[in-house]
């Protein structure tokens, strides 16, 4: 812990005055229209579909985490099972509660 303390105060003393957030432009312009893109990941399907009309705001964002469609699959495998089997079935999933609310 004190080492890190050393590196931390080392980083704080050498680091140049300025401003702290960069100026980073836009990076996301959908061509008119509509698009989606869907790719694999390590959890599952990772799907986006937007609507824009050109501009740097989408009109419509709809991001879907591959937690939101792997949750669905406990309404098979609860019947039948105790509700002290609930935690362990659930954990099998390896469900993101963070990516299920988008």
């Amino acid at each position: 812990m004190r080492e890190s303390i050393r590196i931390i105060d080392q980083v704080l003393h050498e680091m140049p005055d300025g401003p702290v957030m960069a100026k980073v432009p836009r990076l996301l312009r959908i061509p008119p229209g509509r698009a989606f893109v869907s790719i694999e990941s390590p959890r599952g399907q990772y799907s986006c579909y937007a609507m824009s009309d050109g501009s740097d705001q989408p009109f419509r964002l709809r991001i879907h985490d591959p937690s939101f469609f792997n949750l669905k699959a406990m309404n098979d495998m609860l019947p039948g099972n105790l509700i002290a089997d609930m935690m362990a079935i659930f954990a099998s999933l390896d469900t993101v509660m963070g990516g299920v609310d988008k």
